[in-house]
């Protein structure tokens, strides 16, 4: 019998998902469903005594093959979640060594970061769509090669501009290879223990990939060139393509086998719009440090950037409404105001997160002068304790209300935020706030991240399971991106302040400069105030809601279009 505590991913193609009226309607689902993103989950059925009768039977099925190849199947496709981590922590950790030897200056090392977030964020929703046309084995084997190549070159590249596109590039690739892995082990396996396994195997690898890209990017950076963090995550996703090429089944069919082409397909002004603007965003609040926020086209360039993404906005709803062809985002599954409000709390949460993790980095090695091995030492327990707090969140989802959990989450890393915006007096013992902040950071993410994926799941009908997938990964990573480019528009502004410089002239970081220290607590105060602000937001829009992950919690129906276009439910239908 399936597990009532088990997350259980479900993939845009799921057979099982959309093979309500025959052969015709399959073909359409699988043309304009969009691909899972990490995190999506399963429908959020729950059963009944009967049913759960019926699923014992799960447990004895056969496996698709071989126990063997299934096992390489599933490290396979782990490696795609653990690469992502590996590749964020380590060059997170040698990124004031990149900055130093490629000139970039402390204002613009998050382009390094930012950029990487910020690709893979805006292109889920359109390799998704492309995913389900030409099959999810092909896009996986495209992105992870894909990321071998772009990393590969990447450490022969000699200044800012050249290193920070072939980031983006990199994100673009695991854009490709993370949700479609999450696809495959879902079509793959059939329901019951195997495939438990198989989605608890690959959701260890984030964390287990956080605390080697921590070991790995404080070694090579003490010991070795820092160019061979690239060289190592290449030859690693290098592995995963080939293994791939072997391990992963070939589909019986795909879309485009039976004649649709993406051209019919894809919304290609909806991807255009969208990453242009966020990319626009994201450009103008990160240059604004740079070239005072005074100059002309930095304002110019923040307004046309929201006038492109309110243009997206609106395309989606037009084609939503009766267009040609799918809209990459159904703009209808925002009328539910919690499921808004589990958006909103995704992006401020994730900016807080992401930007404690940066600017700690930059406190231990900018600050403190502490080497990158010493650095690392003191990241170690966000994934030691992240893989015990994934073992035990699993459990709890099925006991404690998604309100506590939610809560309990903001507030840890809230806390953790906090810790370092405080006044702490130098040369303060670690154990004092660093690894109670790390601890307790840890223990946020991987309480919030689990409780709002399922809560996605359970809020919308089955049909958009694959789009819920698709946004939480697509607003965390935003969410990353902008919150560290607005982190560095006060760190610097601040710097500027207690130097008596202007913005443009601020400079870099000194150790043990009170400048730098202000700067930083700067940093930390905003990244506590985003944490504050998703807490808010949970004490308001989720106060009352109940256990997601329960059994007996009933899929939500799906939505019928009104007579002037609006969304309605079936009566009966409860908010998860």
């Amino acid at each position: 019998m399936k597990s009532p505590n088990a997350i259980d991913f479900v993939p845009a193609a799921d057979e099982k998902a959309i093979r309500t009226n025959g052969g015709d309607d399959k073909e359409l689902a699988e043309v304009n469903g969009l691909s899972t993103a990490e995190g999506s989950i399963s429908g959020g059925i729950e059963t009944s005594d009967e049913d759960e009768e019926e699923e014992e039977d799960d447990d004895v099925s056969k496996l698709p093959f071989s126990k063997a190849r299934c096992i390489a199947l599933v490290a396979t496709l782990t490696g795609a979640s653990f690469m992502n981590t590996l590749s964020n922590q380590a060059v997170v950790i040698t990124l004031p060594t990149i900055g130093e030897e490629l000139s970039i200056p402390d204002s613009r090392q998050q382009w390094i970061v930012s950029a990487y977030a910020l690709t893979f964020g805006c292109f889920l929703l359109l390799w998704g769509r492309i995913g389900d046309v030409y099959g999810k084995r092909n896009l996986f084997l495209l992105g992870s090669g894909w990321v071998a190549v772009t990393t590969l070159i990447n450490p022969f590249l000699p200044n800012e501009i050249a290193f920070s596109l072939f980031r983006g590039l990199q994100g673009i690739g695991a854009a490709a290879n993370v949700p479609t892995a999450i696809g495959i082990l879902g079509v793959t396996f059939p329901p019951g223990k195997a495939k438990n396994y198989a989605f608890s195997t690959y959701a260890a690898g984030a964390p287990i990939g956080s605390v080697l890209g921590n070991i790995l990017g404080g070694l090579i950076a003490s010991y070795a060139t820092w160019k061979w963090v690239f060289f190592s995550i290449a030859i690693l996703a290098a592995v995963v393509t080939v293994a791939g090429f072997f391990i992963i089944p070939l589909p019986a069919t795909t879309p485009h086998d039976r004649g649709v082409t993406v051209k019919g397909t894809i919304d290609w002004i909806g991807a255009f719009l969208i990453t242009a603007g966020l990319l626009a965003l994201l450009f103008a609040l990160t240059e604004g440090n740079v070239v005072g926020w005074s100059t002309p086209w930095v304002p110019v360039v923040i307004v046309l950037s929201v006038l492109l993404i309110v243009l997206f906005v609106l395309w989606q709803r037009r084609l939503e409404n009766g267009g040609q062809r799918a809209p990459l985002m159904k703009v209808s599954v925002f009328h539910s105001g919690k499921f808004s409000a589990g958006m909103l709390i995704m992006g401020l949460f994730f900016s807080s997160f992401n930007g404690f993790l940066i600017f700690t980095t930059y406190y231990f090695q900018d600050y403190q002068g502490l080497s990158p091995i010493q650095t690392t030492l003191r990241f170690i327990p966000t994934g030691v304790v992240g893989i015990a707090t994934a073992v035990v969140v699993s459990q709890l989802l099925s006991r404690i209300p998604t309100y506590w959990m939610l809560l309990f989450g903001n507030t840890c890393v809230s806390i953790s935020c906090l810790l370092f915006a405080l006044p702490i007096p130098p040369h303060t013992t670690y154990f004092a706030y660093g690894l109670p902040a790390m601890v307790l950071s840890v223990f946020g993410a991987d309480t919030t991240w689990p409780s709002l994926t399922l809560f996605t799941s359970h809020s919308l009908p089955r049909e958009d399971q694959a789009l819920g997938g698709a946004l939480v990964n697509a607003v965390s990573q935003v969410g990353r991106a902008l919150g560290l480019a607005i982190g560095t528009a006060v760190q610097t502004a601040v710097m500027a302040r207690e130097r008596g410089r202007s913005v443009e002239d601020a400079g870099p970081m000194v150790v043990w400069e009170d400048a730098t220290w202000s700067g930083l607590k700067a940093a930390q105060w905003l990244n506590f105030a985003f944490g504050i602000a998703s807490l808010g937001v949970v004490a308001v829009a989720f106060r009352g809601s109940g256990i997601v992950g329960k059994a007996g919690v009933k899929e939500r129906p799906p939505l019928t279009a009104g007579p002037r276009g609006e969304q309605t439910r079936a009566q009966g239908s409860e908010e998860a």
